[in-house]
């Protein structure tokens, strides 16, 4: 590779350059690529015999020719030679090897349209990766960044598709680049003409299966749903989703209990025991902080979770005025077995009290709901607020302990 202080300046620009202004979603198009694309271009210069002086020109492109993607992502050319001229200038590089270090990282534009045999050079060197085993990674790679970098989002079909289509269009345009990567290139361009074959076929069979399900679903329109499944489904997947709530809660207060639970049997096990020494009394601040901090988690973890059970009693008036709701225990353990059966007799022929009680049950769970996830996310702010008061608790304590305790312990 040609060794030149300006090759050298320029490769610590465009480093420092990505470090700290290229966007974390630009994935393929980093540092890595800009280096892989100068050592392309080093190659085929070389290969081709340019002069030292025409090979620092296409490896200067090289360095700047993906800069734009700091600044945009799309049409990054303009912003690339913006950042080549503007380093260039200030290097007091000559006003003519500047306009033909521009003129090549114009020629990657795609489609590329190279006018000489630098641009040619460069153009090969920027889609070297369609020649080499590599190219599957690669691909892949700018696939993800196109994805999350917003440009477009690809299905695994069209990304096949596409790729395939710009292998198939593209051509190296110098001897070296050609007489080394064309075979495998085709290699590639066959492999994944395979691939998007085999999956086009694979998701046109499923398109013909679906097909003879809609035709199928169609056919039972004939017999339409009653609106009450539609009701029990709705009831049906609410209720299960609250108890699934439920126990996500139920979950997270359990992970309180036993987190906070270890910390206070480290803490009486093996700090409580030093606190009556004169000399660690500097300790019992942070350490009364700390079991503050679990007892109030383990304590509003336990509130979280406590059940509630209601009076459970409800007249025979209370069921002929549609106000019980017998659908949870809390509301009928305590009633006598008739009253029971009679207000659920009366429950499944009344659609009303039915759809009502549901309702009641669907609310108050969400009542319940709302109380438990109120209390935990309390408990975990102080958990998370008192752990960090407890150790910045322990670090003034240990930066402010007495000489004399210091020396003592150190």
């Amino acid at each position: 590779m040609v060794g030149s202080k300006i090759l050298s300046e320029a490769n610590q620009y465009v480093l420092n350059l990505f470090k700290t202004q290229l966007p974390s979603s630009v994935l393929y198009h980093d540092f890595n690529h800009t280096q892989q694309v100068v050592v392309a271009a080093d190659e085929i210069g070389t290969g081709m015999q340019l002069l030292d002086s025409e090979l620092e020109i296409v490896l200067l492109a090289a360095w700047f020719h993906d800069t734009g993607f700091v600044h945009a992502s799309d049409n990054h050319e303009d912003p690339s030679k913006k950042e080549a001229e503007t380093f260039l200038k200030a290097a007091n590089y000559a006003p003519e090897k500047i306009g033909k270090v521009v003129g090549c990282i114009e020629a990657t534009r795609m489609p590329q349209n190279p006018k000489n045999l630098l641009e040619e050079v460069i153009c090969d060197a920027d889609l070297y990766h369609l020649g080499i085993s590599d190219f599957t990674k690669r691909s892949n790679l700018l696939r993800v960044e196109c994805d999350v970098h917003g440009k477009k989002q690809f299905t695994d079909l069209e990304w096949l598709e596409t790729t395939a289509n710009f292998i198939g269009n593209h051509k190296y345009f110098t001897d070296y680049a050609f007489k080394k990567l064309h075979d495998e290139k085709i290699n590639n361009w066959l492999e994944t003409q395979k691939e998007f074959e085999k999956l086009r076929d694979k998701q046109a069979l499923k398109e013909e299966k679906e097909g003879v399900k809609l035709a199928e679903q169609q056919k039972k329109q004939e017999k339409l749903e009653k609106p009450d499944k539609g009701i029990e489904t709705m009831f049906r997947v609410t209720l299960r989703n609250h108890m699934k709530l439920s126990d996500i809660a139920d979950r997270k207060a359990n992970i309180l209990l036993s987190v906070n639970a270890i910390i206070l049997s480290i803490v009486l096990a093996n700090l409580m025991p030093k606190l009556d020494k004169e000399s660690n009394q500097f300790l019992v601040m942070p350490t009364l902080v700390f079991i503050l901090t679990a007892v109030f988690s383990i304590v509003g973890a336990i509130v979280s979770t406590r059940p509630k059970i209601t009076s459970g009693k409800f007249s025979k008036q209370d069921i002929e005025n549609k106000k019980a709701n017998l659908l949870f225990f809390g509301n009928f353990h305590r009633m006598p077995l008739s009253d029971f059966q009679f207000g659920v007799d009366k429950m499944m022929n009344d659609r009303d009290f039915l759809y009502g009680s549901m309702t009641k049950d669907l609310y108050f769970l969400g009542v319940v709901l709302a109380r438990k996830y109120r209390l935990l996310r309390l408990t975990y702010t102080v958990f998370m607020v008192g752990i960090i008061v407890s150790v910045i608790a322990f670090v003034y304590a240990f930066l402010t302990m007495p000489n004399d305790v210091a020396n003592t312990i150190f």
